[in-house]
Protein backbone atom coordinates (compact mmCIF):
# COMPACT_ATOMS: atom_id res chain seq x y z
CA UNK A 1 0.00 0.00 0.00
CA UNK A 2 1.61 3.68 -0.91
CA UNK A 3 1.74 5.57 1.90
CA UNK A 4 3.28 8.99 0.22
CA UNK A 5 2.01 11.51 -1.14
CA UNK A 6 4.17 11.66 -4.09
CA UNK A 7 3.39 8.27 -4.81
CA UNK A 8 -0.53 8.22 -4.90
CA UNK A 9 0.34 11.08 -7.40
CA UNK A 10 2.56 8.91 -9.25
CA UNK A 11 -0.19 6.06 -9.93
CA UNK A 12 -2.89 8.14 -10.39
CA UNK A 13 -0.60 10.29 -13.07
CA UNK A 14 0.05 6.65 -14.63
CA UNK A 15 -3.34 5.63 -14.59
CA UNK A 16 -5.16 8.88 -16.24
CA UNK A 17 -2.25 11.18 -17.86
CA UNK A 18 -4.40 12.95 -19.90
CA UNK A 19 -7.29 13.69 -17.71
CA UNK A 20 -7.87 17.17 -16.58
CA UNK A 21 -6.16 17.89 -13.23
CA UNK A 22 -6.28 21.32 -12.47
CA UNK A 23 -8.86 23.85 -14.13
CA UNK A 24 -8.67 27.54 -14.16
CA UNK A 25 -11.02 30.31 -15.68
CA UNK A 26 -8.32 30.24 -18.67
CA UNK A 27 -6.91 26.61 -19.14
CA UNK A 28 -6.63 23.50 -17.78
CA UNK A 29 -3.69 21.18 -16.92
CA UNK A 30 -4.06 17.59 -17.11
CA UNK A 31 -2.20 15.20 -15.12
CA UNK A 32 0.47 14.92 -17.64
CA UNK A 33 1.08 18.61 -18.01
CA UNK A 34 1.05 18.70 -14.03
CA UNK A 35 3.73 15.95 -13.45
CA UNK A 36 5.64 17.73 -15.71
CA UNK A 37 5.88 21.39 -13.97
CA UNK A 38 6.27 19.13 -10.67
CA UNK A 39 9.45 17.65 -12.08
CA UNK A 40 10.74 21.19 -13.50
CA UNK A 41 10.07 22.88 -10.51
CA UNK A 42 11.60 19.75 -7.40
CA UNK A 43 14.80 19.67 -9.74
CA UNK A 44 15.54 23.90 -9.46
CA UNK A 45 15.68 22.41 -5.58
CA UNK A 46 19.35 22.45 -4.10
CA UNK A 47 20.48 19.00 -3.20
CA UNK A 48 19.83 18.16 0.71
CA UNK A 49 16.54 20.52 0.86
CA UNK A 50 13.85 19.68 4.16
CA UNK A 51 12.10 22.20 4.17
CA UNK A 52 10.36 24.92 1.97
CA UNK A 53 8.02 27.50 2.66
CA UNK A 54 5.07 28.19 -0.05
CA UNK A 55 3.93 31.71 -0.39
CA UNK A 56 1.99 32.14 -3.92
CA UNK A 57 -1.14 32.77 -5.31
CA UNK A 58 -3.50 29.81 -5.93
CA UNK A 59 -3.16 28.34 -8.92
CA UNK A 60 -1.20 25.04 -10.76
CA UNK A 61 1.76 26.88 -10.20
CA UNK A 62 1.22 26.79 -6.47
CA UNK A 63 -0.23 22.95 -6.77
CA UNK A 64 2.52 21.68 -8.58
CA UNK A 65 5.38 23.16 -5.90
CA UNK A 66 3.66 21.68 -3.22
CA UNK A 67 3.55 18.39 -5.26
CA UNK A 68 7.54 19.09 -5.90
CA UNK A 69 8.43 19.58 -2.22
CA UNK A 70 6.76 16.86 -1.65
CA UNK A 71 8.37 14.40 -4.55
CA UNK A 72 12.00 15.30 -3.06
CA UNK A 73 10.86 14.17 0.35
CA UNK A 74 10.61 17.33 1.63
CA UNK A 75 7.76 18.98 3.65
CA UNK A 76 5.86 22.60 2.88
CA UNK A 77 5.36 25.36 4.88
CA UNK A 78 2.20 27.06 3.62
CA UNK A 79 1.44 31.01 4.38
CA UNK A 80 -0.59 33.32 2.38
CA UNK A 81 1.14 36.32 0.56
CA UNK A 82 -1.57 38.59 2.91
CA UNK A 83 -0.16 37.68 6.08
CA UNK A 84 1.60 39.90 8.17
CA UNK A 85 5.11 40.22 7.16
CA UNK A 86 5.65 39.26 11.16
CA UNK A 87 3.97 36.36 10.98
CA UNK A 88 5.17 34.37 8.20
CA UNK A 89 9.02 35.09 9.03
CA UNK A 90 7.99 33.52 12.80
CA UNK A 91 6.71 30.35 10.98
CA UNK A 92 9.32 30.10 8.29
CA UNK A 93 11.83 30.65 10.91
CA UNK A 94 10.59 28.11 13.57
CA UNK A 95 10.01 25.67 10.95
CA UNK A 96 13.60 26.13 9.38
CA UNK A 97 13.35 26.44 6.13
CA UNK A 98 16.00 26.27 3.37
CA UNK A 99 13.95 28.24 0.93
CA UNK A 100 10.91 30.12 -0.16
CA UNK A 101 8.78 29.43 -3.45
CA UNK A 102 7.69 32.64 -3.65
CA UNK A 103 6.23 35.24 -7.09
CA UNK A 104 8.31 38.25 -7.23
CA UNK A 105 5.40 40.66 -6.13
CA UNK A 106 5.80 38.85 -2.75
CA UNK A 107 9.43 39.30 -2.54
CA UNK A 108 9.79 43.00 -0.16
CA UNK A 109 7.42 40.64 2.22
CA UNK A 110 10.58 38.24 2.42
CA UNK A 111 13.23 39.94 3.11
CA UNK A 112 16.43 37.95 4.41
CA UNK A 113 15.12 34.27 3.48
CA UNK A 114 16.70 32.45 0.15
CA UNK A 115 13.99 32.65 -2.40
CA UNK A 116 13.19 30.70 -5.75
CA UNK A 117 10.74 32.53 -8.04
CA UNK A 118 7.93 30.24 -9.86
CA UNK A 119 7.37 32.99 -12.14
CA UNK A 120 10.85 33.02 -13.39
CA UNK A 121 13.97 31.27 -11.33
CA UNK A 122 12.63 27.60 -12.08
CA UNK A 123 12.29 28.44 -15.86
CA UNK A 124 16.05 28.95 -15.72
CA UNK A 125 16.96 26.93 -12.85
CA UNK A 126 20.01 24.26 -13.62
CA UNK A 127 19.10 20.81 -12.04
CA UNK A 128 21.19 20.60 -8.87
CA UNK A 129 22.41 17.41 -9.87
CA UNK A 130 22.60 15.07 -12.88
CA UNK A 131 20.45 11.97 -12.35
CA UNK A 132 18.97 13.48 -9.20
CA UNK A 133 17.13 10.03 -7.23
CA UNK A 134 14.30 11.37 -5.08
CA UNK A 135 13.03 9.02 -2.05
CA UNK A 136 9.66 9.65 -0.12
CA UNK A 137 9.30 7.95 3.41
CA UNK A 138 5.50 8.02 4.79
CA UNK A 139 7.25 8.92 8.17
CA UNK A 140 8.77 11.95 6.55
CA UNK A 141 6.68 14.99 7.62
CA UNK A 142 4.38 16.62 4.41
CA UNK A 143 3.80 19.67 6.23
CA UNK A 144 3.48 22.37 9.05
CA UNK A 145 0.47 24.13 9.58
CA UNK A 146 0.32 27.12 11.56
CA UNK A 147 -2.38 27.28 14.37
CA UNK A 148 -3.12 29.76 17.51
CA UNK A 149 -0.74 28.74 20.44
CA UNK A 150 -1.95 29.30 24.58
CA UNK A 151 1.91 30.71 25.08
CA UNK A 152 1.13 33.29 22.43
CA UNK A 153 2.92 32.52 19.84
CA UNK A 154 1.49 30.45 16.73
CA UNK A 155 1.82 26.72 17.11
CA UNK A 156 2.75 24.37 13.95
CA UNK A 157 1.26 21.14 13.59
CA UNK A 158 3.72 18.54 12.26
CA UNK A 159 2.01 16.18 9.78
CA UNK A 160 3.17 13.29 7.67
CA UNK A 161 2.67 11.66 4.21
CA UNK A 162 1.56 8.50 6.26
CA UNK A 163 -1.31 10.37 8.09
CA UNK A 164 -2.44 12.48 5.33
CA UNK A 165 -2.59 9.31 2.98
CA UNK A 166 -5.06 8.10 6.24
CA UNK A 167 -6.96 10.55 5.03
CA UNK A 168 -7.34 10.54 1.41
CA UNK A 169 -8.65 6.74 1.76
CA UNK A 170 -10.90 7.49 4.85
CA UNK A 171 -12.56 10.39 2.46
CA UNK A 172 -12.49 7.70 -0.45
CA UNK A 173 -14.43 5.38 1.52
CA UNK A 174 -17.33 7.72 2.53
CA UNK A 175 -17.24 10.44 -0.58
CA UNK A 176 -16.03 8.20 -3.61
CA UNK A 177 -14.22 11.03 -5.56
CA UNK A 178 -13.13 9.91 -8.83
CA UNK A 179 -12.69 10.93 -12.19
CA UNK A 180 -15.01 13.31 -13.16
CA UNK A 181 -15.59 14.67 -10.33
CA UNK A 182 -14.00 18.33 -9.73
CA UNK A 183 -13.49 19.80 -6.27
CA UNK A 184 -13.99 23.70 -5.50
CA UNK A 185 -10.45 24.93 -4.17
CA UNK A 186 -11.98 27.66 -2.19
CA UNK A 187 -9.68 27.47 1.45
CA UNK A 188 -6.78 29.70 2.29
CA UNK A 189 -3.65 27.33 2.41
CA UNK A 190 -2.90 27.39 5.87
CA UNK A 191 -5.72 25.98 7.14
CA UNK A 192 -6.87 21.97 6.83
CA UNK A 193 -9.58 22.53 4.61
CA UNK A 194 -7.24 22.90 1.58
CA UNK A 195 -5.41 20.00 2.32
CA UNK A 196 -8.85 18.04 2.11
CA UNK A 197 -9.50 20.09 -1.21
CA UNK A 198 -5.69 19.41 -2.54
CA UNK A 199 -5.23 16.02 -1.74
CA UNK A 200 -8.37 14.14 -1.76
CA UNK A 201 -9.31 15.03 -5.05
CA UNK A 202 -5.98 14.64 -6.75
CA UNK A 203 -5.00 11.23 -5.46
CA UNK A 204 -8.04 9.86 -5.88
CA UNK A 205 -7.77 11.18 -9.80
CA UNK A 206 -10.94 13.79 -9.48
CA UNK A 207 -10.14 17.22 -10.59
CA UNK A 208 -9.33 20.91 -8.93
CA UNK A 209 -11.08 23.83 -9.62
CA UNK A 210 -9.28 27.24 -8.42
CA UNK A 211 -11.46 30.05 -8.64
CA UNK A 212 -9.80 33.99 -9.49
CA UNK A 213 -9.96 36.20 -6.07
CA UNK A 214 -12.75 38.12 -8.38
CA UNK A 215 -15.05 34.88 -8.45
CA UNK A 216 -14.61 34.68 -4.98
CA UNK A 217 -16.14 37.88 -4.10
CA UNK A 218 -19.51 36.76 -2.94
CA UNK A 219 -21.70 34.37 -2.91
CA UNK A 220 -22.94 34.48 -6.16
CA UNK A 221 -19.85 35.08 -8.15
CA UNK A 222 -18.44 32.18 -6.73
CA UNK A 223 -21.81 29.77 -8.00
CA UNK A 224 -21.09 31.27 -10.89
CA UNK A 225 -17.92 29.45 -11.25
CA UNK A 226 -18.96 26.76 -9.75
CA UNK A 227 -21.60 26.20 -12.54
CA UNK A 228 -19.07 27.39 -15.46
CA UNK A 229 -16.61 24.50 -14.00
CA UNK A 230 -19.27 21.98 -13.24
CA UNK A 231 -18.13 21.46 -9.79
CA UNK A 232 -19.18 18.53 -8.04
CA UNK A 233 -17.87 19.01 -4.52
CA UNK A 234 -17.69 21.77 -2.25
CA UNK A 235 -15.99 21.81 1.60
CA UNK A 236 -16.51 24.85 3.21
CA UNK A 237 -16.96 26.63 6.60
CA UNK A 238 -20.77 26.61 7.63
CA UNK A 239 -21.15 30.54 6.66
CA UNK A 240 -20.27 29.23 3.44
CA UNK A 241 -23.32 26.79 2.89
CA UNK A 242 -25.72 28.89 5.37
CA UNK A 243 -25.53 31.49 2.68
CA UNK A 244 -26.05 29.03 -0.08
CA UNK A 245 -29.06 28.09 2.45
CA UNK A 246 -30.33 31.66 1.23
CA UNK A 247 -30.05 31.30 -2.34
CA UNK A 248 -33.12 30.27 -4.71
CA UNK A 249 -30.87 27.41 -6.29
CA UNK A 250 -27.57 26.17 -6.68
CA UNK A 251 -25.54 24.68 -9.12
CA UNK A 252 -26.96 21.15 -10.09
CA UNK A 253 -23.07 19.76 -10.50
CA UNK A 254 -23.10 19.66 -6.66
CA UNK A 255 -23.71 16.55 -5.45
CA UNK A 256 -21.18 16.64 -2.38
CA UNK A 257 -21.43 19.93 0.34
CA UNK A 258 -19.33 19.12 3.82
CA UNK A 259 -19.40 21.70 6.46
CA UNK A 260 -16.29 21.59 8.60
CA UNK A 261 -13.98 23.92 10.76
CA UNK A 262 -17.10 25.44 13.06
CA UNK A 263 -20.31 24.35 14.32
CA UNK A 264 -22.93 23.65 12.05
CA UNK A 265 -26.58 24.54 12.98
CA UNK A 266 -29.71 23.16 11.36
CA UNK A 267 -30.90 26.40 10.27
CA UNK A 268 -27.21 27.02 7.84
CA UNK A 269 -28.37 24.29 5.75
CA UNK A 270 -31.87 23.27 5.99
CA UNK A 271 -32.74 24.52 2.22
CA UNK A 272 -29.72 22.75 1.35
CA UNK A 273 -30.42 19.15 2.26
CA UNK A 274 -32.82 17.99 -0.60
CA UNK A 275 -30.58 19.53 -3.30
CA UNK A 276 -27.22 18.00 -2.49
CA UNK A 277 -25.49 15.13 0.04
CA UNK A 278 -24.53 17.90 3.18
CA UNK A 279 -22.25 16.15 6.00
CA UNK A 280 -21.16 17.98 8.90
CA UNK A 281 -17.36 16.86 9.61
CA UNK A 282 -15.05 17.58 13.04
CA UNK A 283 -11.46 17.15 13.59
CA UNK A 284 -8.28 19.60 14.99
CA UNK A 285 -5.37 20.06 12.77
CA UNK A 286 -3.50 17.70 14.69
CA UNK A 287 -5.56 14.88 13.48
CA UNK A 288 -5.44 15.56 9.55
CA UNK A 289 -7.97 17.51 8.66
CA UNK A 290 -11.03 14.88 9.82
CA UNK A 291 -11.69 12.70 12.84
CA UNK A 292 -15.66 12.44 12.09
CA UNK A 293 -18.40 12.94 9.68
CA UNK A 294 -21.60 12.71 9.87
CA UNK A 295 -24.61 12.64 7.03
CA UNK A 296 -27.27 15.31 8.00
CA UNK A 297 -29.88 14.45 4.88
CA UNK A 298 -30.24 11.11 7.45
CA UNK A 299 -29.80 12.68 10.78
CA UNK A 300 -31.48 15.23 13.14
CA UNK A 301 -30.36 18.05 14.42
CA UNK A 302 -29.83 18.47 18.29
CA UNK A 303 -31.79 20.23 21.27
CA UNK A 304 -28.67 23.17 20.77
CA UNK A 305 -29.92 23.29 17.01
CA UNK A 306 -26.33 22.31 16.19
CA UNK A 307 -26.02 18.47 14.33
CA UNK A 308 -24.07 15.73 15.51
CA UNK A 309 -20.38 15.38 14.45
CA UNK A 310 -21.17 11.81 13.58
CA UNK A 311 -19.11 8.77 13.52
CA UNK A 312 -14.99 8.12 13.39
CA UNK A 313 -13.56 8.24 9.75
CA UNK A 314 -12.32 5.06 8.29
CA UNK A 315 -9.23 4.26 10.22
CA UNK A 316 -10.01 6.38 13.34
CA UNK A 317 -11.45 5.97 16.90
CA UNK A 318 -12.46 8.42 18.82
CA UNK A 319 -13.11 8.00 22.86
CA UNK A 320 -14.97 10.13 25.57
CA UNK A 321 -12.53 10.45 28.42
CA UNK A 322 -12.62 11.67 31.75
CA UNK A 323 -10.09 13.84 33.38
CA UNK A 324 -8.38 10.83 34.60
CA UNK A 325 -8.22 9.58 31.34
CA UNK A 326 -10.96 6.65 31.90
CA UNK A 327 -13.75 6.31 29.04
CA UNK A 328 -17.24 7.51 30.14
CA UNK A 329 -20.26 5.53 28.86
CA UNK A 330 -22.79 6.99 26.34
CA UNK A 331 -24.38 10.51 27.50
CA UNK A 332 -21.92 11.63 30.31
CA UNK A 333 -19.75 14.22 28.83
CA UNK A 334 -15.90 14.41 28.78
CA UNK A 335 -13.12 15.59 26.42
CA UNK A 336 -12.96 14.40 22.74
CA UNK A 337 -9.96 11.95 22.34
CA UNK A 338 -8.83 10.89 19.47
CA UNK A 339 -6.97 7.64 18.25
CA UNK A 340 -5.82 5.90 14.90
CA UNK A 341 -3.73 6.63 11.75
CA UNK A 342 -4.51 10.37 11.41
CA UNK A 343 -2.76 11.57 14.88
CA UNK A 344 0.07 13.73 13.92
CA UNK A 345 3.60 13.80 15.26
CA UNK A 346 2.28 16.96 17.28
CA UNK A 347 3.96 20.52 17.62
CA UNK A 348 6.93 21.65 15.76
CA UNK A 349 10.11 23.77 18.34
CA UNK A 350 9.93 24.53 21.44
CA UNK A 351 5.94 23.40 22.49
CA UNK A 352 6.98 20.96 25.07
CA UNK A 353 3.59 21.97 27.35
CA UNK A 354 1.39 21.58 24.52
CA UNK A 355 2.18 18.51 23.00
CA UNK A 356 1.52 16.85 26.63
CA UNK A 357 -1.79 17.01 24.74
CA UNK A 358 -0.34 14.08 22.15
CA UNK A 359 -0.07 10.85 24.52
CA UNK A 360 2.10 8.14 23.32
CA UNK A 361 0.04 4.66 24.24
CA UNK A 362 1.61 1.05 25.06
CA UNK A 363 0.98 -0.33 21.49
CA UNK A 364 3.26 2.57 20.04
CA UNK A 365 0.20 4.69 18.63
CA UNK A 366 -0.39 8.25 19.56
CA UNK A 367 -3.64 9.41 20.98
CA UNK A 368 -4.51 13.08 20.67
CA UNK A 369 -6.54 15.06 23.76
CA UNK A 370 -8.55 17.59 21.63
CA UNK A 371 -9.65 19.82 24.29
CA UNK A 372 -12.85 19.66 23.05
CA UNK A 373 -16.08 18.89 25.22
CA UNK A 374 -18.43 16.43 23.99
CA UNK A 375 -20.43 13.21 24.77
CA UNK A 376 -21.71 9.85 23.11
CA UNK A 377 -25.79 9.94 21.39
CA UNK A 378 -27.81 6.60 22.54
CA UNK A 379 -27.13 5.46 18.59
CA UNK A 380 -23.18 5.74 18.92
CA UNK A 381 -23.01 9.71 17.13
CA UNK A 382 -20.81 12.23 19.11
CA UNK A 383 -22.17 15.53 20.12
CA UNK A 384 -20.00 18.44 20.49
CA UNK A 385 -20.39 20.73 23.14
CA UNK A 386 -17.71 23.49 23.11
CA UNK A 387 -13.87 24.02 24.23
CA UNK A 388 -12.81 23.27 27.68
CA UNK A 389 -10.46 26.49 27.00
CA UNK A 390 -10.10 29.67 25.66
CA UNK A 391 -9.59 28.62 22.24
CA UNK A 392 -12.35 29.44 19.69
CA UNK A 393 -13.54 29.50 16.25
CA UNK A 394 -13.42 32.42 14.37
CA UNK A 395 -14.66 32.29 10.51
CA UNK A 396 -13.91 28.36 11.11
CA UNK A 397 -10.16 28.82 11.79
CA UNK A 398 -9.23 28.61 15.65
CA UNK A 399 -8.09 31.07 17.41
CA UNK A 400 -6.33 30.83 20.73
CA UNK A 401 -7.46 34.18 23.15
CA UNK A 402 -4.47 33.68 25.11
CA UNK A 403 -2.43 34.70 22.26
CA UNK A 404 -4.16 37.87 21.16
CA UNK A 405 -4.12 38.80 24.56
CA UNK A 406 -0.30 38.80 24.88
CA UNK A 407 0.23 40.72 21.18
CA UNK A 408 -2.27 43.08 22.77
CA UNK A 409 -0.17 44.06 25.90
CA UNK A 410 3.01 44.20 23.14
CA UNK A 411 1.18 47.53 21.55
CA UNK A 412 2.54 50.47 23.04
CA UNK A 413 0.42 52.60 25.05
CA UNK A 414 -1.83 49.21 26.31
CA UNK A 415 -1.24 48.56 30.26
CA UNK A 416 -3.78 45.90 30.94
CA UNK A 417 -5.80 43.81 27.97
CA UNK A 418 -8.10 41.02 28.48
CA UNK A 419 -10.05 39.10 25.18
CA UNK A 420 -12.73 37.33 25.66
CA UNK A 421 -14.90 34.94 23.16
CA UNK A 422 -18.88 35.45 22.74
CA UNK A 423 -21.32 34.35 20.19
CA UNK A 424 -23.94 35.93 17.79
CA UNK A 425 -27.18 35.40 17.04
CA UNK A 426 -26.13 32.82 14.70
CA UNK A 427 -23.89 31.35 16.96
CA UNK A 428 -20.94 31.95 15.44
CA UNK A 429 -17.99 33.42 17.59
CA UNK A 430 -16.14 36.80 17.43
CA UNK A 431 -14.05 38.62 20.46
CA UNK A 432 -14.22 41.81 22.06
CA UNK A 433 -10.95 42.97 23.56
CA UNK A 434 -10.59 45.11 27.10
CA UNK A 435 -7.99 47.54 27.24
CA UNK A 436 -6.67 49.98 29.67
CA UNK A 437 -4.60 52.55 28.13
CA UNK A 438 -1.47 53.67 29.40
CA UNK A 439 -1.79 57.26 28.29
CA UNK A 440 -5.12 59.47 27.36
CA UNK A 441 -4.37 59.57 23.97
CA UNK A 442 -4.42 56.30 22.56
CA UNK A 443 -6.49 55.40 19.21
CA UNK A 444 -8.47 52.35 19.02
CA UNK A 445 -6.63 52.39 15.25
CA UNK A 446 -3.38 52.27 16.77
CA UNK A 447 -3.92 49.52 18.55
CA UNK A 448 -5.49 47.93 15.37
CA UNK A 449 -2.51 48.86 13.64
CA UNK A 450 0.04 47.16 15.57
CA UNK A 451 -1.86 44.05 16.06
CA UNK A 452 -2.35 43.65 12.37
CA UNK A 453 1.82 43.82 12.09
CA UNK A 454 1.61 39.93 13.83
CA UNK A 455 -1.72 38.75 13.60
CA UNK A 456 -3.55 37.85 10.48
CA UNK A 457 -7.18 39.71 10.01
CA UNK A 458 -9.63 37.49 11.76
CA UNK A 459 -7.52 36.81 14.95
CA UNK A 460 -8.03 40.68 15.70
CA UNK A 461 -10.94 40.82 18.30
CA UNK A 462 -13.87 43.00 16.08
CA UNK A 463 -14.26 44.96 18.97
CA UNK A 464 -12.12 46.93 21.00
CA UNK A 465 -13.26 48.53 24.25
CA UNK A 466 -11.21 51.47 26.08
CA UNK A 467 -11.67 50.64 30.07
CA UNK A 468 -10.61 52.66 33.20
CA UNK A 469 -9.80 49.69 34.75
CA UNK A 470 -10.46 46.07 34.85
CA UNK A 471 -13.20 44.76 37.24
CA UNK A 472 -11.93 41.59 39.35
CA UNK A 473 -13.98 39.75 41.37
CA UNK A 474 -13.47 38.25 45.03
CA UNK A 475 -10.99 35.54 43.64
CA UNK A 476 -8.65 38.76 42.52
CA UNK A 477 -9.56 37.65 38.51
CA UNK A 478 -11.41 39.83 36.33
CA UNK A 479 -15.20 40.02 36.57
CA UNK A 480 -16.84 39.62 33.32
CA UNK A 481 -20.11 40.18 34.92
CA UNK A 482 -18.99 44.06 35.16
CA UNK A 483 -17.89 44.17 31.73
CA UNK A 484 -20.01 45.73 28.77
CA UNK A 485 -20.71 43.59 25.89
CA UNK A 486 -21.18 44.77 22.52
CA UNK A 487 -23.85 42.47 20.66
CA UNK A 488 -23.55 41.53 17.31
CA UNK A 489 -26.01 40.72 14.64
CA UNK A 490 -25.89 37.45 12.53
CA UNK A 491 -22.61 37.53 9.69
CA UNK A 492 -23.53 37.83 6.15
CA UNK A 493 -21.44 35.63 4.00
CA UNK A 494 -17.46 37.35 3.53
CA UNK A 495 -14.64 35.23 2.97
CA UNK A 496 -11.63 36.21 5.25
CA UNK A 497 -8.20 34.75 3.98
Amino acid sequence: MTNTIYGLFEEIVRIQPETTAIIENKRTVTFRELSDMVDMIADSFPDGTKAVGIVMRHRAEMIASILAVLKTGAMYIPAEPSFPSGRIHYMMEEAKVDFILTEMQFASKLENYEKIYSDCSICTAAPGSVNRIYTQKPENLAYILYTSGTTGRPKGVSVTNRNVCHYVRAFENEFHPKKGDIMLQYSVCSFDIFVEEVFTSLLNGAALAIPSEDDKKDIRSLMDFVERHGVTMLSGFPYLLAEMNHLDSIPSSLRLLISGGDVLRGHHVDHLLDRAEVYNTYGPSETTVCASYYRCRDGQVLEDGTYPIGHPVLGAEIKILDSEGNELPKGETGEICIYGDGVSNGYTGDHDEENKAFVSLSDGSRMYRSGDLGYILPDGNIAFLHRKDTQVMIYGKRVEVMEVESKLYQCSGVEQAIVRPFTDEEGLSYMIAYIVPSRTDLKVSQVRRELSENLTSFMIPEFIVKMPQIPLNINGKPDMTRMPVVMKEGQAYERIG
